[in-house]
């Protein structure tokens, strides 16, 4: 299975929260993770910003800036550019998301579509969440009723 992480999936490697050992427990089980680029300075900016919140010291803040840069190296990446623009254009009238979520849930259909595998979408935010399903994806976590 590869596994598709939007930022807030990925940050669940790097901060305790809820739903944070289910997404380890998935992506070790993984035969892959796959993410858009622009989770690159969405996760980054989230560490930054929690550090300066919480006051993490400087060695925690660097051990967690260069974990995440070795995951990321291990990640399959779609890079963003003008060829995602027919699938925003055809999903940002489908869905009310913003930006980055339409890149994300874009990404992900590009990527399955590439890499023709079982494909499993995480993220936790409800509405790409839901978009994600209607679009024919396989999503993490459940939907709350």
């Amino acid at each position: 299975m590869i596994l598709y992480l939007d930022s807030s999936a990925l940050l669940k490697r790097y901060f305790e929260e809820e739903g944070s050992r289910e997404v380890l427990s998935l992506w070790r089980g993984a035969r892959g993770a796959a993410c858009s680029a622009v989770a690159y300075a969405e996760c980054l900016s989230t560490i930054y910003r929690k550090a300066r919140e919480t006051r993490l010291s400087t060695r925690t803040l660097r051990s967690l800036v260069d974990s995440f840069r070795r995951d990321w190296q291990s990640l399959i990446r779609l890079n963003v550019s003008s060829d995602l623009d027919p699938l925003v254009d055809r999903l940002v009238v489908r869905h009310a998301l913003r930006g980055f979520d339409l890149i994300h849930l874009a990404s992900a259909l590009v990527i399955r579509q590439r890499l023709l595998s079982d494909f499993l979408f995480t993220c936790f935010d409800e509405r790409l969440l839901c978009a994600a399903r209607e679009e024919g994806l396989k999503t993490f976590p459940a939907l709350s009723a």
